[in-house]
């Protein structure tokens, strides 16, 4: 986002534009989105990747799901996972192919409350 913030337009302007968002992410994304595209078996398949974008369209949370970055980047002092204070109970899913995999010892610094914590086989930023 910080990198392209012109693509932020296409969160909200159509679902192609949104895809294009998606592929566009990151490195990690898109190598693995491409692998669906190129017919490999490792990676996302079709349908996860059009049940994201359906999942993100339908609900209009692309916006609101990018608020993260915001906030990390407003409040540079702190680190992305650093403890922000959160009263709530929370729960983390760890995956591997995540652009960073929060190991449970920071996850449980960052979220005194942490009801779950969960290290997943597959996945990534996308899951």
């Amino acid at each position: 986002m910080s990198n392209r913030p012109q693509t932020l337009y296409g969160l909200v302007d159509s679902p192609v534009g949104l895809a294009a968002w998606m592929i566009d992410h990151d490195a990690r994304s898109e190598e693995l989105i491409s692998r669906a595209f190129d017919g490999k078996t490792e990676g996302l398949t079709r349908d996860d990747i059009l049940d994201d974008i359906t999942l993100y369209w339908l609900t209009n949370t692309a916006v609101s799901s990018a608020r993260s970055y915001w906030d990390y980047s407003a409040t540079a002092k702190k680190g992305f996972f650093d403890v922000k204070g959160a009263t709530i109970p929370v729960a983390v899913s760890a995956f591997p192919d995540e652009i960073y995999t929060a190991p449970r010892s920071w996850a449980e610094k960052a979220y005194p409350k942490l009801i779950y914590y969960n290290k997943l086989p597959k996945g990534g930023h996308f899951a």
